[in-house]
């Protein structure tokens, strides 16, 4: 294959030739006790890498590392909301969006293959992965009593229609025609949905199956679940091979898959070698010994195992999940997922060989067969920590909103999804504002926005932020934060006339897994009404701040910084980089927002932690002035600092 060496017996075959030597006659079989792949038996050796994480350029450093650990399979979910943006409009790598570079697909593919790595599919259309609405498009929630996981036509003709512009992609690389893909699977972790009220609905599987054999695909179909706890409710046991979800223990779950389908191959799709953050945690870790234990207990059972994650990567813009503990209804148990998706796992968020990686190189090294040639070990992915940059322009929130073209009335405040822009499928990610003017205040007049808010909400009176700032995770519960329920604040102590407020509120993630009645999750203020002094304001201005590249890179009237006082606004800064060079924007002396290079949405940060740093990768700079956006809800430091490493740091809280 392109690109492989061995670190030793050049006489070994690669994992290709090995398996397609004569000819492909059949692909990946699962009808009896272990998997074979063209007639050969095979264990699964797989590690989980989203292609939508990493970036373009840094597929085949990240492919290959996974390959010279002794995996030979590499696994991936799908986006629906990335490749499908508004209905009916799809980019697979070309079609213009800002994340294009990263949604190439075919090429992702056709890099693992070269790479020598086979692939395992998980297309959805429902993906869970701690991404943006489990991959759902917001724009689905467009659609009145909408039912989704269902074979509701409102949910599934937008599936097929995806489906549809995908799979032919997809069945083209499978690996009976000479591609890497050797498995779909169907839905993810469909037995979750069922309690008390909703029972799993096995049509809707065999519809979604049906689709995908409409698309020529051919090759082995499965499902995963929590086997060990729900057993076989989500999936078909006569037209799947079922497959396992857990963190430990993989004697319980693979002698549930043995109750489930007795004699076929036991596989755990999903094996978690760590954990990934929500905001306001400490940062979790996992230890070498439980991995190393799991897996060797995986092979000897005998079984295969997919490492979720080996590669965790970064939830770039604004495309990071959620989850929630309680209630859809009481937001107070929202818990938004961190920019960094490092899981803890075998390779970092930057690429970087963990102790972990070490485990599964030794385990492999001794349990891995058929013994096939290897890549060296590649090198790291040098990182810098550049020099101290000061800020050369500032924005306020005020003239942010005022030149602003797009300013919808709507009678009551109205959910982004709903309001009518980008050909009338709503708004999806970032900020929108409700705006009043003409107002007349009386001193101590109060605000109070009726239910939650959705998810986080800046107050300007006449361009000055009056809301609190979040430094401890005790400040969540202040107003301002989605935990809050009929949340108030005092606009004015002085009596004042001709005034404009501004409610500025921020889609801090939509919930990634849940139940069916979970997934109603609109965003921005519409659980009721705003109201002044115990009276129902309407007819506000609805301003969508959606911080797309081609209307970042245009802003302007920036101003010198020294008119800012440090306040809410967005800042500018620009760094002359000779050598593109992987490094992390270090913004603990920042609060609370966002950071744009060069027109892209890097991610969110927030000082409440755990992550304290976000990943800039050289593919995301330019030779030359890169320009750096941070736009600051609270409190903006003077200058922009740099690190080599991810800091993951104790959570903020308040001194007793």
């Amino acid at each position: 294959m392109t690109g492989i060496t061995a670190p030793g017996n050049t006489t070994l075959p690669t994992l290709y030739e090995y398996y397609t030597s004569g000819g492909i006659q059949s692909g990946l079989n699962a009808d009896q006790s272990c998997f074979t792949l063209n007639g050969k038996n095979i264990t699964l050796y797989s590690g989980a890498m989203h292609y939508f994480r990493t970036p373009k350029q840094l597929w085949r450093d990240r492919l290959r590392k996974m390959r010279a650990a002794g995996l030979n399979a590499v696994e991936t979910y799908v986006p629906w909301n990335l490749h499908e943006p508004t209905p009916g409009t799809f980019d697979f790598g070309h079609g213009g969006t800002d994340m294009e570079d990263f949604l190439d697909i075919e090429t992702f593919l056709k890099t693992a293959q070269e790479e020598d790595l086979l692939a395992i599919l998980r297309p959805g259309p429902y993906i869970c992965a701690e991404w943006e609405f489990g991959g759902f498009p917001s724009w689905l929630l467009r659609e009145n009593n909408i039912k989704f996981r269902t074979n509701d036509e409102k949910y599934m003709g937008p599936v097929k229609r995806f489906f549809n512009a995908l799979l032919p992609i997809l069945a083209a690389l499978q690996f009976i025609n000479g591609g890497p893909i050797i498995s779909f699977q169907i839905e993810n972790e469909y037995a979750s949905t069922q309690t008390d009220t909703f029972v799993t609905d096995k049509d809707y599987l065999r519809n979604l199956r049906q689709v995908y054999l409409d698309n020529n695909i051919t090759s082995l179909l499965t499902t995963a679940d929590g086997v060990y706890k729900f057993g076989d409710i989500g999936t078909i046991p006569e037209l799947f091979l079922v497959t396992a979800n857990f963190g430990g223990d993989p004697i319980t779950s693979f002698n549930a898959l043995e109750s489930i389908q007795p004699g076929r191959p036991k596989m755990a799709m999903e094996y978690y070698p760590g954990w990934f953050d929500h905001w306001s945690e400490e940062h979790h870790t996992r230890s070498t010994t439980d991995l190393s234990n799991s897996l060797i207990q995986i092979l000897s059972y005998p079984g295969s195992f997919n490492i979720y994650m080996f590669h965790g990567g970064t939830n770039f813009g604004f495309l990071n999940g959620a989850n929630v503990d309680n209630d859809l209804t009481d937001n107070s148990g929202f818990q938004p997922v961190t920019t960094s998706y490092d899981y803890d796992g075998p390779l970092t968020e930057a690429g970087d060989y963990s102790d972990k990686y070490a485990v599964v190189k030794a385990v492999l090294d001794i349990s891995a067969q058929p013994k096939t040639k290897l890549p060296e070990m590649p090198e790291l992915t040098s990182r810098v920590a550049f020099g101290n940059i000061s800020l050369i322009g500032y924005i306020s929130l005020k003239d942010l909103i005022d030149t602003q073209d797009t300013k919808l009335v709507y009678q009551t405040p109205t959910a982004m999804e709903l309001i009518n822009i980008n050909n009338n499928s709503g708004q999806s990610y970032g900020y929108i504002t409700y705006r009043k003017e003409n107002l007349s205040l009386k001193a101590n007049a109060t605000l109070l926005i009726e239910g939650h808010v959705c998810d986080s909400v800046l107050v300007l009176v006449n361009g000055k932020q009056i809301s609190p700032s979040l430094k401890t995770i005790e400040d969540l519960n202040n107003f301002g934060f989605y935990r809050m329920n009929n949340s108030q604040i005092v606009l004015t102590d002085v009596n004042l006339k001709n005034v404009t407020i501004d409610l500025i509120v921020e889609n801090w993630s939509r919930l990634n897994y849940g139940q069916l009645t979970q997934y109603y999750q609109f965003k921005g203020i519409w659980q009721g009404n705003i109201l002044i002094d115990d009276e129902v304001v309407e007819s506000w201005q609805h301003i969508p701040l959606e911080f797309k590249k081609s209307w970042t890179t245009r802003l302007e009237g920036w101003k010198d910084v020294s008119s800012s006082s440090n306040e809410p606004g967005l800042y500018k800064a620009q760094i002359n980089i000779t050598t593109p060079t992987d490094t992390y924007i270090d913004m603990r002396q920042w609060t609370k927002g966002i950071v744009i290079v060069n027109g892209f949405v890097l991610g969110r940060f927030a000082r409440i932690g755990p992550q304290q740093c976000l990943y800039w990768p050289a593919p995301l700079m330019k030779q030359g002035f890169n320009e750096i956006i941070i736009f600051e809800h609270f409190e903006a430091s003077n200058e922009i600092s740099f690190s080599k490493d991810q800091i993951f740091k104790t959570v903020y809280r308040k001194k007793n």
